[in-house]
């Protein structure tokens, strides 16, 4: 496996940091991958190993206020820049591949800025796959309320997100790795709170006309991101290529729990399909 990384320039020239994974055989498709709050590039070595065994690159980027990237932790301006700057780094990406298929995968809050740029920019794409995404969380009423207060005043006070690192995964060994993460944090803006809540509703409003086909993974034990929310979305969503898969004991990193082989096979076999479908000569035929 090949491993490349740099800088591409994002929304308003910033410098975002990006990863890249490279299989040594033949390369039959591009994931992008959009991590979460708090979260960073490198934290999804499972999902890239086991893509790039069966053909498959993956690109995946620090948000703006995350990891290697620069900016306040945890903070945006506006919901567009998460947008743009995914809209440079697919383009970087086309730039960088010839022509295969490039399917968006958001993880958590990565799934809400995947599912947003969907709903407006869907050409691109081939597909979307949403872990665990964000479109309810578990927020108390009144920092939600303060949050909207402090996001007209104050709009950089920052808070603890109160996100209990252990609702990430059942594997003890993982939750600790999580803790020595030096590159994780917990830090949420008022004005990314605020932003993040229009963005939802935004969402809600649109999700029926969005045309790109769709597979939504979720762990129904998740207490950080709600999997009722991902039902109901299921269910919007007028376009017929659509899938949905729920593992009931399962917590927020699908990509890190006890039975991440088993979601990482499901979300193999979707894009085998869709490959298919689009007439590409897998690795293994």
């Amino acid at each position: 496996m090949k491993h490349n990384q740099g800088n591409f320039s994002g929304a308003g020239k910033i410098e975002l940091y990006y990863q890249s994974w490279h299989p040594d055989c033949h390369i039959r498709g591009i994931v992008a991958i959009v991590h979460g709050l708090g979260g960073h590039s490198d934290i999804f070595g499972n999902l890239v190993e086991f893509l790039s065994d069966r053909g498959i690159a993956v690109y995946s980027f620090d948000l703006r206020g995350h990891g290697r990237s620069p900016g306040q932790r945890g903070y945006i301006n506006d919901w567009s820049e998460f947008r743009e700057d995914l809209k440079a780094f697919l383009q970087f990406i086309i730039t960088q591949e010839n022509r295969l298929p490039l399917f968006l995968l958001g993880q958590s809050l990565g799934g809400t800025i995947a599912l947003d740029y969907a709903l407006h920019y869907p050409s691109q794409l081939q597909g979307l796959i949403l872990l665990s995404p964000a479109l309810k969380v578990s927020v108390s009423p009144i920092k939600s309320l303060l949050g909207s207060i402090f996001s007209r005043f104050m709009p950089r006070f920052t808070s603890d997100t109160g996100f209990d690192l252990a609702a990430g995964s059942r594997d003890p060994q993982v939750v600790a790795a999580f803790a020595r993460d030096s590159l994780r944090h917990a830090q949420g803006t008022a004005r990314l709170a605020t932003q993040f809540w229009q963005t939802v509703t935004w969402i809600e409003v649109n999700a029926a006309t969005l045309e790109v086909p769709l597979l939504i993974l979720h762990g129904g034990a998740d207490s950080v991101t709600m999997p009722e929310s991902s039902r109901r979305l299921f269910e919007t969503i007028n376009f017929t290529d659509k899938e949905i898969r729920e593992y009931p004991e399962s917590y927020h990193e699908l990509h890190h729990d006890l039975n991440y082989q088993e979601v990482l096979a499901d979300m193999e076999h979707w894009i085998d399909r869709h490959q298919r479908e689009l007439g590409v000569v897998l690795n293994n035929e």
